[in-house]
């Protein structure tokens, strides 16, 4: 033996189950074929092929079985089989799939032997074992069953110990000791750890090694069990186990004083804690008390402890119920931190952690349960969180009692608990009932009637629910809502409203409005071919991105708009025809008026029906057409547009042209990037099971989401015998397309037959992705939420991969609306291309009870007016429609929010709903929103005669669809000494930019960014929006390249800012600011030309360099540049003399090569060129003087009104083309002028005014300026300033003698 050494065996085979458990948990192991090949990389694998009677195998057994793959498959079933009995996976024998359980998870997340799952499955059962693991568990029985884990089988009872063993229990264990005797292992780890709890030390080195190794383990013990029975729904066991847990971790009982965790960490004098403990003090009572009164109880310092106890991690809650329907009910929690961040408790980054429950006290039930986390930053601020979560009730559970505890994780605290209860809510009732499908026979298309008509579709019949809707849209005139799933062919019930219009009422037009842009282009696209190019109508869309004049708009048939964009527009319906020759507004996706964005919608409707009445239009009504999914409360909805129930058809969710079969399946884990990665192996068997051939669409949340699914699917590909299963064209082909894709990712994915869909793609990357999709050459896409909404992508397959977005404002991951998940369905199947459809919808497992639910329950719709209220009180009042309180009263009668609050009161906040308490509820809304509009100087209010007045600063909210607040902000803000880097801090503090998402770690992207930047901030504001959206203006104007995700934050960052800006410009003008408003203008013209106001002029040019520019002139400016080069002399772009005196001057004094010359010298020549050709004075009496600089000044009347009449003319090459030609600026534009006059030396405004863009060369402008009141020389300046380009304003004297 001394000379021969045994060789080294497996002992891999005695923890299999524990190891099978954590790859089943993970989902590396999926089948019994996954397993065995888990296994083949085993050291015990090698050892059995050599040494195979060793583990149990026949000496002949390879012979029969050379790979023993037969063996040890017949291993991973037995022990599937007996992990199964224990409830830790689910193993199905027929197909010998293997699925991880909550048990199984937790067994691994927690490192918990098999043997100890064991124990708990048996004292569940309560048979045999002196411990039971039960909805209700004492504390005493906490403690026991931990103790009986065979975590601590290892340790041994020594007979010399039991003498040690009883001193420690008389001295610190302060429950009884169950599980059994001191002679027993359970007895022995029992006192142990409650000494340990009791910090009660012993002499006994062994029992001191002992001891250790119980602390270790037993809190990693406890907390798989608080766990499992959170899991379970097992309320007081839950406060139980997380109570013990954190009494171990911290070593204190729960009725010490919590100040005893902070000993060892900040010198608190063990004395204080000793005067609590010995008073009995409880912990909300100090927390009441004065520093004064602390010190006076306790005979300490006062301040110090007063701090130490706010040291606790505590919120303040509060918590409602707001029904939704007779069975569901929404909880708003309100969660503000009281306490303060200490680096040295707390940590000095990271979160402070927190379980939220609530509790059925009836049935010992947990109804819901999340962890909530809290940064430093938000506890600072002492910032409010908001949190809504929807629970199912029964009519049993109406008189229950519930609470809501919000425990800290790691801390030993009294927990908060709010008691609530549903007494005296009131539910709202039932609702009418779905429309019945009729079975009615084949409508074909040439029922129309009109050859035109017709020959727009390639199909012969319409489906059964436009059959059944055709008369009520086609043959009458009738407002209408219809309500049906998504895929079933609304798009074409709409057009036959359309075509009812334009045939029986030409002249009038069409508004078509959707909630998203991406729904718009779609619209637009496809009406154009239809409309436009098939009819002659002229389709025209308005949007953030697309601004027609109003020639266009006058001229068009149909609009195709957003809700934002037409409120702005119909706001002024009195001043515009187009607005009041409306005859058809078709709203798109009317269930989403229950979201933020649906009270715009809801203001629009209103304000329509409140014209409708004024001006007595009641011979031909505006018809209005609304389009849904299946709503719960459609006869609500329908009687607030005006509906009759003939024309409300509101079909059942189940009536689709193509069935689908839906699949609901949970993940585990409480972090979102964690368990997205758990749903690409399932995902990827979900398309190899369901839809092998057919094309699938799967739906994620981000664009990093869809980058590493699409990197995750390669990545099982290649694994797989046919990597290129999914790709149906030639390579050849496919490299001709790829060689115009920049995006490095989607070049890795197409050849594998997926492709990727986000705004992060250029216009042209999503256009070749969506066509090949199409097209079936690629078989999978996978694409961001909107596309869900925005793009008609047919699929066999739809897979939702998580149900949850960051939202940017809340800076935590929220749910998509449940109308999302089904409109992401929607995309499975359609009527064209598919008799069948299948959906697999991937959801956190806490929620899958909830959508198995409300799936196809649909949630009745909500206003969600009243928050913003005020801004839409104010559009009407500077319109006015609006002229007192009572107005205010009547605008509201015609809203939704109106019709909603006699519904479902609770759900607004009303307690009951008598006539006198809804009276109260209405006046106070109408006088709460008339104080705000007060406090943000929008409004007068002459009280005597009950009469309320726009003020100039609420127009300008209502002209510049800004928020209130925004304005109240702007007045406090802006002041006449504002330099431009002041300017555009205030833009950037808007309240319009607070939605600006910081996405997870951004705080540290934005903090690498600055550095970059001229301006820097503080690391603490990093995670802020408004930070955010300076830092992106700043590398905006230095051209900073920036991640995806920050150039689309950038594009919507921009999209707000000329309005925003516009009006910063308006309010500094009511207050006559010279210096002010010029800043303004120079940061308009930077957010245009991208540059800073200080940079070299030149830079706007495109291609030049700072070297370039400074060697072509160190302080040139664009106009010196092109006087130098004679372009205003110069006809026409391709003149051969001034490219060649270009092309010369760029050679000899910049790196540029030839093509990049001929686009800076294109740049120069559409660069607008301005002469002013007449400057004229005209009296009262229409006397005109010509005003000439270097003549005498002009005799004037002090006092007297003049009018300042100026000509411009345009000339150069471009002077025909006033469109903008500013690369760096996302959207097209006309370039404009803005010319102020004022007096520079007393830094005011006489009069300003604006000349837009045109095709005419020449312009007229027209200003009013008052001659000054004093006598004498006066001088004034006339600013001609350029509303987007940086660095060509022009400035002219105007010399006056008052006399």
């Amino acid at each position: 033996m001394l000379v021969h050494q045994n060789p080294i065996e497996s002992q891999f085979y005695a923890r299999l189950h524990d190891n099978l458990n954590a790859e089943v948990a993970l989902g590396t192991v999926s089948t019994v074929d996954e397993g065995v090949e888990w296994l083949t990389y085993t050291y015990m694998y090698t050892r059995a092929l050599k040494n195979p009677m060793a583990y149990g195998i026949a000496y002949n057994a390879i012979e029969r079985d050379p790979n023993l793959r037969d063996h040890f498959g017949n291993v991973i079933r037995e022990a599937a089989m007996q992990l199964d009995q224990n409830k830790m996976i689910r193993f199905d024998m027929a197909t010998e799939y293997l699925n991880s359980t909550d048990l199984g998870r937790i067994a691994s997340n927690f490192y918990v032997k098999y043997e100890t799952i064991q124990l708990l499955n048996e004292a569940e059962k309560g048979v045999g074992l002196p411990v039971t693991f039960t909805s209700f568990m004492p504390d005493d029985m906490v403690i026991g069953l931990i103790s009986m884990s065979t975590e601590f089988a290892n340790l041994k009872c020594r007979e010399e110990e039991i003498g040690d063993l009883e001193e420690l229990m008389s001295y610190g264990c302060m429950m009884n000791v169950r599980g059994g005797g001191l002679a027993s292992v359970a007895g022995k780890v029992n006192v142990l750890l409650q000494s340990l709890i009791s910090r009660t030390s012993t002499r006994n080195s062994a029992l001191m090694s002992e001891q250790l190794y119980v602390q270790q383990n037993a809190g990693r013990l406890c907390r798989a069990m608080f766990e499992m029975v959170l899991k379970n729904g097992w309320s007081q066991a839950a406060n139980a186990f997380l109570g013990i847990a954190k009494c171990v971790e911290k070593q204190m009982w729960m009725n010490q004083c919590a100040l005893r965790q902070f000993i060892q960490i900040i010198n608190i004098p063990i004395t204080w804690i000793e005067k609590i403990e010995r008073k009995k003090a409880r912990e909300s009572d100090l927390l009441e008390l004065s520093a004064k009164d602390l010190g006076y109880m306790f005979s300490c310092d006062g301040d110090r402890l007063y701090t130490y106890l706010r040291y606790l991690p505590r919120m303040d809650v509060q918590a409602k119920f707001k029904p939704i329907t007779y069975t569901i009910v929404q909880v708003e929690v309100t969660l503000t931190p009281t306490f303060i961040w200490n680096d040295q408790i707390h940590g000095k980054s990271g979160q402070q952690s927190f379980y939220l429950v609530l509790e059925n006290l009836n049935e010992n039930l947990i109804i819901h349960q999340e962890r909530i986390g809290i940064g430093k930053m938000k506890v600072n601020r002492q910032e409010t969180q908001n949190l809504v979560f929807t629970i199912p009730i029964v009519d049993c559970q109406l008189t229950n009692n519930f609470q809501l505890r919000l425990a800290s994780e790691y801390f030993v605290t009294d927990d908060v608990v709010v008691p609530m209860s549903l007494h005296n809510c009131i539910l709202p009732k039932s609702f009418k009932s779905h429309t019945d499908l009729l079975d009615l026979e084949p409508l074909p298309i040439k029922t129309l009637k009109n050859s035109k008509f017709e020959a727009i579709y390639n199909f012969d019949y319409f489906n059964p629910i436009q059959a059944q809707v055709f008369f009520c849209l086609y043959k009458t005139d009738k407002s209408a809502l219809i309500g049906a799933p998504t895929g079933s062919g609304k798009t074409l019930c709409a057009e036959l409203a359309m075509f009812r219009l334009l045939q029986d009422h030409p002249g009038m037009k069409v508004v078509y409005i959707a909630p998203l842009k991406s729904l718009v282009r779609e619209r637009v696209d496809d009406w154009k071919k239809k409309f436009e190019d098939g009819m002659g109508y002229r389709v025209v869309e308005v949007s953030g991105d697309v601004t027609p004049d109003p020639e266009e708009l006058a001229a068009s048939s149909i609009l195709i708009t957003t809700p934002e964009k037409w409120d702005g527009i119909s706001r002024s319906w009195a001043t515009r025809e187009y607005v009041r020759r409306v005859g058809l507004i078709v709203l798109d996706e009317v269930h989403l008026l229950g979201v933020d964005r649906g009270a715009v919608l809801e203001a629009i409707v209103s304000r329509l029906k409140m014209i409708t009445r004024r001006s007595h239009v009641t011979e031909e009504p505006v018809r209005l057409l609304g389009l849904s999914t299946a709503l719960a409360n459609a006869g609500d909805v329908a009687e607030w547009l005006g509906i009759p129930d003939e024309a409300c058809y509101n079909f059942r969710p189940s009536v689709r042209p193509v069935p689908i079969s839906v699949h609901i399946q949970g993940f585990p884990g409480q972090h979102y990037c964690p368990r997205m990665g758990l749903m690409n192996k399932p995902a990827y068997k979900a398309i190899l099971t369901y839809s092998p051939r057919k094309p699938v669409l799967i739906f994620v949340s981000s664009r990093r989401q869809t980058r590493l699914t699409a990197l995750a699917f390669v990545n099982l590909l290649i694994a797989d015998h046919n990597p290129k299963q999914w790709l149906n064209m030639d390579m050849l082909e496919l490299e001709d397309l790829m060689a115009a894709i920049k995006d490095e990712n989607l070049k890795l994915t197409l050849p594998f037959g997926i492709g990727m869909h986000h705004a992060g793609l250029s216009a042209h990357e999503r256009a070749i992705v969506e066509q090949l999709f199409i097209e079936k050459k690629i078989q999978v896409l996978i694409a961001t939420a909107t596309l869900a909404w925005g793009i008609n992508c047919p699929a066999h397959l739809v897979i939702v991969k998580g149900t949850e977005y960051f939202d940017g404002k809340k800076g935590k991951y929220v749910d998509f609306p449940v109308t999302d998940v089904l409109q992401m369905m929607g995309r499975a199947g359609r009527p064209q291309f598919d008799d069948s459809a299948v959906a697999v919808i991937y959801v956190q497992d806490a929620k899958k009870t909830f959508y198995k639910k409300f799936l196809y329950e649909p949630f009745p719709v909500e206003s969600s007016l009243l928050p913003v209220l005020p801004n839409h009180v104010n559009a009407e009042i500077s319109a006015g429609t609006i002229d007192s309180k009572q107005a205010i009263v009547e605008y509201l009668s015609k809203t939704y929010l109106y019709r909603r609050l006699f519904a479902n009161p609770n759900y607004y906040g009303l307690e009951e709903d008598s006539e006198e308490a809804m009276l109260k509820f209405i006046t106070k809304i109408v006088d709460d929103s008339v104080a705000e509009l007060l406090a943000s100087e929008c409004i007068h209010v002459d009280s005597e005669q009950d009469v309320i007045k726009p003020t100039p600063c609420g127009r300008i909210a209502s002209v510049y669809y800004l928020q209130h607040e925004t304005v109240r902000f702007l007045v406090k803000s802006l002041h006449s000494g504002c330099s431009v880097e002041n300017m555009l801090k205030i833009l950037t503090d808007v309240p319009e930019y607070a939605e600006i998402p910081v996405r997870h770690n951004e705080d540290l992207i934005n903090t690498e960014l600055q550095k970059k930047l001229r301006i820097r901030f503080s690391t603490s504001v990093m995670g802020t929006s408004a930070c955010k959206a300076h830092l992106l203006f700043q590398a905006h104007f230095m051209r900073t390249v920036l991640p995806t995700d920050y150039r689309t934050d950038l594009k919507s960052v921009l999209d707000q800012c000329i309005r925003i800006l516009q009006a910063m410009r308006e309010m500094a003008r009511l207050k006559n600011w010279l210096s002010a408003t010029m800043n303004i203008i120079l940061l308009q013209q930077m957010c245009h030309s991208a540059r800073w106001h200080d940079d070299h002029p030149l830079l706007c040019l495109p291609h030049l360099s700072h070297e370039d520019a400074r060697s072509i002139g160190d302080g040139m400016t664009i106009p010196q540049l092109q006087n130098h080069l004679e372009i205003e002399k110069s006809t026409s772009l391709d003149d051969a003399k001034l490219a060649r005196r270009a092309q010369k001057l760029f050679r000899e004094c910049t790196k540029l090569d030839e093509a990049q010359s001929r686009e800076v010298l294109k740049a120069l020549c559409n660069w607008p060129i301005i002469n002013m050709k007449i400057m004229q004075l005209v009296d009262s009496r229409g006397n005109c003087v010509d005003i000439d600089e270097t003549k005498k000044p002009v005799k004037v009347t002090a006092g007297e009104v003049y009018k300042l009449r100026i000509v411009m003319e345009r000339v150069g090459p471009g002077k025909n083309n006033s469109s903008m030609h500013l690369p760096q600026w996302p959207k097209p534009k006309q370039a404009g002028w803005i010319i102020v006059v004022g007096n520079v030396s007393a830094d005011m405004i006489l009069n300003t005014t604006t000349v837009t863009g045109s095709h005419s060369t020449r312009s007229t402008a027209k200003l009013d300026i008052r001659a000054p009141a004093t006598k004498g020389n006066h001088e004034l300046a006339v600013l001609i300033l350029s509303d987007c380009y940086l660095g060509i304003d022009q400035e002219y004297t105007l010399r006056l003698d008052v006399c």
